[in-house]
């Protein structure tokens, strides 16, 4: 006997979470992380140097990408009409930390598309800079992401 606590899995395999008697509301989440990269990678990044273009912009396009096809990253997740997702960046002499914000009117929240939203947004800024990250073995030394986390939600 399947666990009657269980929302994704039943007696017959699995299902989505049935949302269809809850009410729109509004709906927000921010998720957070870092990406660590060497200063002269900063530098470079910050005074639009790197060989593969414009990183932060690109990363704001991926990680606005992302979150908008996050159902078909997360099994179970629902589609979601989103209203606004947006991604800001700090910079400092040794990291990005990029914010991702996401909005909408609906019966369920949007943490998971706030999280996809900025780990694909971190993950564009580690591929455009890979070439400088490396070390004289291929490694990254200095390189990851660290911190992902959903900052707030609201409903």
């Amino acid at each position: 006997m399947v666990n009657d606590m269980l929302t994704h899995v039943s007696d017959k395999g699995v299902n989505m979470v049935d949302i269809s008697g809850k009410k729109a509301s509004g709906r927000k989440a921010v998720a957070m992380g870092t990406i660590y990269l060497r200063k002269d990678t900063i530098k470079h990044i910050q005074d639009a140097k790197t060989k593969k273009g414009n990183v932060l912009a690109t990363a704001q396009v991926a990680g606005i990408m992302a979150a908008k096809e996050t159902s078909s990253l997360i099994p179970m997740c629902h589609q979601i009409p989103l209203d606004l997702v947006s991604l800001e960046f700090d910079v400092t002499s040794d990291s990005i930390v990029a914010t991702c914000t996401v909005k909408t009117q609906h019966k369920t929240g949007v943490e998971m598309e706030a999280l996809v939203g900025v780990n694909n947004a971190l993950l564009t800024i580690w591929d455009m800079v890979k070439s400088n990250e490396k070390d004289e073995r291929g490694q990254y030394p200095v390189t990851h992401i660290t911190g992902v986390h959903v900052v707030r939600k609201e409903k």
